[in-house]
């Protein structure tokens, strides 16, 4: 199993599948993970191979990296300051102070740039991050299955997860945030997982339709993942689940 860690609070830029040109921003520990998902396809590896740094940058210093990137940086435009990294950048104690610091020094240094939060949506419904996602050009929240126990195969949440709960969460957010859904098939730990069956997909376009997304991400595996037996979904699959989708006037943007 390859893991991949940021060891940089800012990394990049990078070319980005879905965003363009990203710099991305790790609010996690820059030797290890800190998530409170343990997905079962997270490039990162599983939570437990993570542990030998568990501190995550001070508020300041992250300002500090941001500026000092920002301001050397020669090449292509920014089109995205994205915060991803090793773990769920919503619980960093500073969340929200750091996404008024990432304004602040983006619109001084690359104000054509968006920011961007890859967030699996476990605290949206905090005040704090929720408002802070709502300040921001892109809140991605991701839900990979629309039936808690599929959800829980995939994403193995270290707390009491339910699809319902981040639905109502949403509320805030509807007409103004990005879906993101990874599709995928295989096997963990005895458990058959396949989040592209009709019925899977039946629950899912029904979530859709009640939470309103501005944008939804599709995409499959692209790197190695912890679980071994994981199976990626072809483009063409991923296309046929986004045609009902592009019918209603939804923009869909597919990523193999």
């Amino acid at each position: 199993m390859a893991t991949i860690l940021f060891e940089d609070i800012v990394f990049g830029p990078i070319k980005s599948r879905r965003l363009g040109i990203s710099l991305g921003v790790n609010l996690a520990p820059r030797h290890g993970k800190v998530c409170n998902f343990d997905c079962i396809y997270c490039e990162c590896g599983f939570n437990k191979d993570g542990k030998k740094d568990n501190r995550v940058p001070q508020r300041e210093d992250v300002a500090a990296a941001l500026e000092d990137k920002l301001k050397s940086y020669i090449g292509d435009k920014i089109d995205t300051i994205t915060f991803s990294g090793n773990g769920e950048p919503t619980i960093h104690p500073h969340f929200p102070e750091i996404i008024d610091d990432t304004i602040r020094l983006r619109d001084i240094y690359a104000p054509q740039a968006k920011i961007s939060v890859l967030t699996n949506g476990s605290r949206i419904g905090h005040n704090g991050v929720r408002d802070a996602l709502l300040k921001i050009e892109n809140a991605i929240i991701k839900i990979d299955s629309a039936i808690d126990k599929t959800a829980r195969l995939i994403d193995r949440p270290l707390y009491p997860y339910s699809v319902f709960e981040v639905m109502k969460e949403l509320t805030p957010f509807k007409g103004r945030f990005v879906l993101q859904t990874m599709f995928l098939r295989g096997e963990f730990e005895g458990d058959i997982i396949d989040n592209t069956t009709q019925q899977e997909l039946d629950a899912w376009n029904n979530i859709v339709a009640k939470i309103e997304p501005r944008e939804i991400m599709i995409y499959t595996i692209d790197r190695e993942t912890p679980a071994e037996n994981l199976q990626k979904v072809s483009v063409e699959e991923m296309e046929r689940i986004a045609a009902p989708l592009k019918k209603r006037g939804i923009k869909v943007s597919i990523s193999g």
